[in-house]
């Protein structure tokens, strides 16, 4: 028997779930880019953009690993510029998402 295929809100919440058990963690509350995001020490590591992909921040050379592979593409926010430390992730790569964001969590944690 199959089950349903997971929503990527409910594949976020997993991750979700389980990065909050890191006490440094918190879900923002603003509204627009970043509502419902990931941070740490205030600054956003991962998100569910609105195309319902997951969106980290990780160093350039994995991002453009993530493209080489063909599992990420470089965020673009609109503006005709990719970003170079930001990625997203399709939600058919879920089984990818908690590993990302918890390479985000540590990259961005270790950024002063």
């Amino acid at each position: 028997m199959s089950h349903p295929p997971i929503s990527p809100e409910e594949r976020f919440a997993k991750v979700v779930k389980a990065l909050l058990t890191n006490s440094k963690v918190t879900q923002s509350e603003k509204k627009g880019f970043g509502s419902s995001a990931l941070t740490i020490n205030g600054r956003i590591f991962a998100t569910l953009n609105h195309e319902g992909k997951l969106l980290v921040k990780l160093p350039k050379l994995r991002v453009d690993a993530l493209v080489a592979s063909g599992k990420g593409e470089r965020f673009d926010s609109g503006r005709g510029r990719p970003m170079k430390e930001w990625a997203t992730i399709e939600p058919v790569s879920g089984d990818l998402w908690l590993l990302l964001a918890r390479e985000a969590l540590n990259f961005v944690a270790s950024k002063r």
